[in-house]
């Protein structure tokens, strides 16, 4: 299985898009919008903003298991 390290995270708030690199050892659990500068903070179930707010779900979710926001 490959892991994607890259991740599109889109802003609810004004839709502004930005390719990222996601980390592999940590969940981010904070991500600030560099276009209108919304604090994207993740809900409990979720782990991180990858699995919430980007395209592609983290490495850890994509190798051990899939996010449990993305379960509902």
């Amino acid at each position: 299985m490959k892991v994607i390290l890259k991740s599109d995270i889109t802003c609810p708030a004004c839709g502004h898009s930005k390719t990222e690199m996601m980390p592999i050892d940590v969940p981010r659990k904070h991500y600030t919008c560099e276009k209108c500068g919304e604090m994207l903070v993740v809900p409990e179930e979720a782990c991180c903003v990858y699995c919430t707010y980007g395209s592609v779900e983290c490495p850890q979710s994509q190798v051990v298991r899939p996010c449990m926001e993305k379960r509902h």
